[in-house]
């Protein structure tokens, strides 16, 4: 959508490589006499009689002069003028020019002859010659301009204005609001524009977006001008296109240039150009009087559309002064074009740039995988414009197996709203899709990169591009084979999960007693995220004023002093039921699409956080975010919870649950992992631990009359799972070790023969003890190719 020049503009400059500048600008300085001074029929018949190419090289040339003699201003015009005589002073007696050498017209590089001593004293005068010579040669091109679209109008609204002829006389006419010039000129530039507004119609507002997008983009610019004569000139610009728009939809609506404008404004900040918000809201409140005192929109909508529009602009300009305060705060940062992206849900281009912004962000932080479902959302949003377009009929349901937001998010535009102002193709959608194959791999999440490329396969396909089918295959080969080694390896960290609550209505306004998930990365640890918002949050409010509370309690606002601001932080884990896991059996299925978290806070009834075991109460709070993570923020807010009481039986009988899973989970695995199963097997069945699982069964089964009998019944039977989830264990245990770790094998297995016969006893109960783990001396079992090393 961005302004671009034309590369041929850049050719010509290079064939005159062999001239000097001052011969440049002489030569266009007498092409420029001859144009004004000719008679209009001359100059008509050469432009009837030459070709499209040739008429293009000519306006090129009129370019290049508009360039060559822009006004540089009077600091660069003095401070080129002491280097020429500073550089004059040092050449030798003869080489000095002479006063009849100097040519009037060659004002970049007359230096009088008294010069080489101190600064030009005709500099005040110079400076008001290039300042003159830059006005007449803005002037003469305007009027031949002008003279062209006035008499070649039907030529410049072929194909609606898109073609090339029309986009170098837009060009041209743009360089005048992209350069500096004086304000007597630009009167006759705003004049220039407000004509090509009523003669051009049809290419601005059902061409090409690009017309009227950037017109608008330098309007805007000039309705922020630090002078009150161009930003009236500006205003009343404007709202003529809008009017002009409003009149050629048959004074339906003026979208083209509604959606142009917010674009528009999002680019400025995009690309910080600095909006003066006293100058531009002054602006945008001159807007809104002219559409308010036009008598003949009275009895229409247009007033109230203009209204509608300024006060987005407005929206926008208030986003970005939060966004220049909230720079340091990544999530806030974040959050905040989040919301400008919600906001523009219907209107694909105006989505794409805040998801875009979001992405450049989360790359600057090394949030690959945020990232990467920024771009996601962006493809899903263009697939959809082309099912609507009739283009590619799965639209943004294709992305339900990459991420279970899209869909809702994606599926919200609007068939009336700007749809015309987008050319979307299936290129930039594949374009797109491998942009987010990338990110995927620098975030470690390959296994999304199947999903993806079922995706972009079939245009290569159709494409019958073999080699980028070559290079897609190449890719998922590798990236699979990086699965394989990540899961037997289980290097990967994808991420740990913080509950972070905000408290204090003097400091967090709106963020008052809301509560988010944060996701953060690799192996982050609670004190180093408390760490990093604590000193977030006093370099914004002030250290004496920031408190962090260091507990995972239900926190009563009203028992907190007002004059702090509280940030309390808890760690996190995915939650799931016990049915779910069957399809979430991998690390990575365990962390991606997932919006339900856990935390568990320990308590007696006496008051106290922890008690004997009998005393020991738990209570579980189960958290709910508005979306699944892995998403477009790295940050969700929690919108459900539930708390869960349980009493010290059911604590038991979880805990004795949990060791059981974790077992389980490490024996099932495809390529079990020896060390973890070494490094949890003596967290069960050593001596200085088992005493846990057995005071467990000591306290609640051996006075099994205080206790509700199915709670009884449920802690024997996850001891029988306990026992036999062990035994299963050590039997792998013994087919995966080596002769010298045989030992500490062998007193496991003593370990866990003596902790099974004590549950056996207090469960008055046999418990099964794998047959292999009985044999008193089976050393010769495991190592039949080692008998020497094992005697």
């Amino acid at each position: 959508m961005g302004h671009s020049r034309s590369p041929s503009v850049g050719k010509i400059f290079m064939s005159y490589d062999k001239l000097e500048e001052s011969e440049v600008k002489d030569l266009l300085v007498c092409l420029l006499y001859i144009i004004k001074n000719i008679n209009d029929e001359i100059l008509l018949g050469w432009w009837n009689q030459s070709a499209e190419k040739e008429q293009l090289e000519f306006f090129q040339v009129l370019e290049i002069c508009l360039h060559q003699f822009r006004y540089q201003g009077k600091k660069q015009i003095t401070a080129a003028s002491q280097a020429e005589a500073q550089k004059s002073s040092t050449l030798p007696t003869r080489g000095r020019p002479h006063a009849f050498m100097g040519r009037t017209l060659s004002l970049a590089t007359d230096t009088p002859p008294h010069a080489h001593t101190q600064p030009d004293p005709d500099a005040t005068y110079r400076t008001l010659l290039e300042a003159n010579l830059a006005t007449e040669v803005g002037v003469i091109i305007l009027d031949v301009v002008s003279l062209f679209c006035l008499q070649f109008k039907n030529q410049l609204e072929e194909d609606d204005g898109d073609n090339l002829l029309m986009r170098k006389i837009f060009d041209i006419l743009l360089s005048y609001l992209q350069m500096s010039q004086s304000e007597a000129l630009l009167r006759h530039v705003f004049a220039v524009f407000r004509t090509f507004i009523t003669k051009f119609p049809a290419p601005l507002f059902r061409g090409h977006a690009h017309l009227c997008g950037d017109l608008c983009y330098e309007i805007l610019k000039c309705c922020n001008s630090k002078l009150a004569s161009t930003r009236n000139e500006a205003c009343a610009l404007l709202y003529l296109l809008m009017r002009s728009n409003f009149e050629f939809t048959g004074k339906k609506e003026f979208v083209r240039v509604h959606i142009q404008v917010i674009i528009s404004v999002s680019r400025l900040i995009s690309d910080i150009v600095v909006l003066n918000s006293a100058r531009f809201q002054e602006s945008l409140a001159i807007i809104n009087n002219y559409a308010n005192s036009d008598k003949a929109m009275h009895h229409t909508h247009f007033p109230l559309q203009v209204k509608d529009l300024t006060k987005k602009v407005r929206t926008v300009l208030m986003a970005t002064a939060q966004m220049k305060e909230h720079e340091n705060d990544p999530e806030m940062l974040v959050d905040l074009q989040y919301s400008l992206a919600k906001s523009y849900a219907s209107t694909p281009e105006l989505r794409k740039t805040w998801l875009e912004s979001m992405a450049r962000i989360h790359e600057k932080h090394f949030n690959f995988s945020e990232a990467a479902h920024c771009y996601i959302h962006v493809a899903a949003l263009i697939a959809e414009y082309l099912k609507r377009k009739a283009i590619y009929n799965r639209g943004c349901a294709a992305f339900r197996n990459i991420s279970i937001n899209v869909e809702s998010e994606e599926q919200g535009m609007k068939d009336d709203r700007g749809m015309q102002d987008v050319q979307y193709t299936e290129e930039h959608l594949v374009g797109l899709l491998e942009q987010c194959a990338e990110l995927l791999e620098k975030a470690e999440r390959y296994e999304v990169m199947g999903e993806l490329y079922r995706l972009i396969i079939p245009f290569y396909e159709k494409q019958r591009d073999f080699n980028r089918l070559a290079e897609a295959y190449a890719i998922l080969h590798r990236v699979y084979d990086k699965t394989v080694e990540v899961m037997q390896s289980n290097k990967r960290l994808l991420g740990k999960y913080y509950r972070v609550a905000f408290f204090g209505q003097q400091y967090f306004e709106e963020e008052d007693g809301k509560e988010y998930i944060y996701k953060e990365p690799k192996v982050t640890s609670l004190a180093e995220i408390s760490t990093r918002l604590q000193t977030l949050y006093e370099d914004k409010f002030g250290a004496e004023n920031v408190k962090v509370i260091k507990t995972s309690e239900n926190v009563n606002p009203k028992d907190l002093d007002p004059k702090y601001a509280y940030i309390q932080v808890t760690y996190v884990t995915p939650f799931f039921e016990e049915k779910e896991l069957n399809d979430r059996q991998t690390d990575f299925e365990k962390n991606n699409n997932i919006r339900r978290f856990m935390f568990e806070t320990p308590f007696t009834k006496t008051g106290k956080a922890q008690g004997s075991l009998d005393e020991q109460y738990k209570r579980r709070t189960v958290l709910t975010t508005s979306h699944s993570f892995p998403y477009v923020k790295k940050r969700i807010l929690v919108v459900y919870q539930i708390h869960q009481e349980m009493s010290p039986i059911e604590v038991a009988i979880d805990e004795m649950r949990n060791k059981v899973n974790e077992l389980n989970e490490i024996v099932m695995a495809d390529s079990p992992n020896m060390i973890h199963l070494q490094l949890k097997l003596q967290g069960t069945v050593s001596a200085q631990v088992n005493a846990g699982p057995l005071a467990y069964a000591s306290t609640f089964l051996q006075t099994q009359t205080r206790y509700d009998n199915m709670k009884v019944r449920q802690l024997k039977e996850v001891y029988r799972q306990f026992v036999k989830a062990c035994g299963e264990a050590l039997e792998l245990n013994a087919k995966l070790i080596k002769s010298d770790q045989l030992p500490l094998h062998e007193d496991m297995k003593q370990n866990y023969k003596q902790m099974a016969a004590e549950l056996s006893k207090i469960l008055h109960e046999e418990l099964f003890i794998p047959r292999s783990l009985l044999v008193e001396d089976n050393s010769m079992c495991y190592f039949p190719t080692d008998r020497k090393s094992v005697v």
